[in-house]
């Protein structure tokens, strides 16, 4: 089982328009809303790769059932503590001339003490349960920065393994809990180590820093440029796949998901990367936060390069 953790639940609102003008009238060519957040992506594409799989963490009583029923229809289960108000809406606009996605987000509604602890419980009476925990996204205002680290010194022991996704606080506070894997990107390991990174090779010892820390894995996304895997002895990176964007929300959920994919099948490195790489490519594809469309996911598959660094 997969269980992947949502703080901050989101309805994203993706609006295409021929050319984006800065201060001037936008019209809107097209427009989809999806139940989102990232704990809620991962568990679909997992669903929609074959894998068990679940999402726990807030709901929102007036609008959520937009994410707890398409939840159901991919096939994925949803743990839910239930509090009063609304989903954040995070809107979403693609410039069709740039093919660039400009992301207006909101925060999220104030969590208390009481919700904090309550969710923390079936947190880890899911987790306790699963292979895998995915510790994914933004918190709303009220969660403490270690909350990741928390979890993740919570399971030590049970078994479960840890997957850390996550910026800025979170992520190096969490790194201290020595997750199984994280998946930074460029940026936010660039943050993580106090510096810009120029190349593959400093992203790669960038990354090796993370494996001196404990981690066993770590997975850097890098957009269109590509990503890296390291575990330690071996370094494999892989280009960008020339493939159609529509849509770059997810791509990162979905790298995570098809890593997840190789793991649990017992996959080599390249064979687990090679996964990953091809569920992210296959995403951008996809209109708004539609996600991977699994046939195109393994028609991808035989297209991913890689190379040691």
């Amino acid at each position: 089982m997969i269980t992947a953790l949502c703080l901050n639940p989101c309805i994203d609102r993706t609006v295409e328009i021929a050319e984006f003008a800065y201060g001037g009238m936008n019209r809107i060519l097209s427009s989809r809303e999806d139940g989102s957040g990232k704990g809620v992506n991962v568990a679909i594409v997992t669903a929609k790769l074959g894998m068990r799989s679940q999402c726990v963490g807030f709901m929102y009583e007036s609008n959520g059932h937009v994410i707890t029923q398409r939840l159901e229809r991919e096939g994925a289960l949803g743990r839910f503590v239930h509090l009063p108000g609304a989903v954040r809406t995070n809107l979403k606009i693609l410039d069709r001339s740039r093919g660039v996605i400009t992301e207006v987000n909101e925060s999220g509604a104030q969590v208390s003490v009481e919700q904090i602890e309550e969710l923390t419980r079936l947190t880890l009476e899911y987790a306790r349960a699963s292979d895998y925990l995915v510790l994914t996204g933004s918190a709303p205002p009220g969660c403490p920065p270690g909350i990741y680290r928390d979890l993740i010194a919570a399971l030590g022991g049970s078994g479960c393994r840890c997957v850390l996704d996550a910026e800025g606080e979170k992520l190096t506070l969490g790194l201290t809990g020595a997750p199984y894997m994280v998946k930074p990107n460029q940026y936010e390991l660039e943050l993580a180590v106090g510096r810009k990174l120029n190349s593959v090779t400093e992203i790669r010892d960038a990354a090796l820093r993370f494996i001196e820390k404990g981690v066993a894995l770590v997975v850097v996304s890098m957009g269109g440029e590509g990503a890296l895997i390291t575990d330690g002895g071996q370094s494999l990176y892989a280009p960008g796949m020339k493939v159609p964007v529509r849509s770059t929300v997810g791509a990162g959920d979905s790298m995570v998901s098809g890593i997840l994919h190789g793991l649990t099948e017992g996959c080599e490195l390249a064979e687990t990367f090679r996964r990953g790489v091809a569920c992210a490519s296959a995403s951008v594809m996809t209109e708004g936060t539609q996600l991977v469309d699994a046939a195109q996911y393994r028609a991808l598959l035989s297209g991913v390069e890689m190379r040691r660094v």
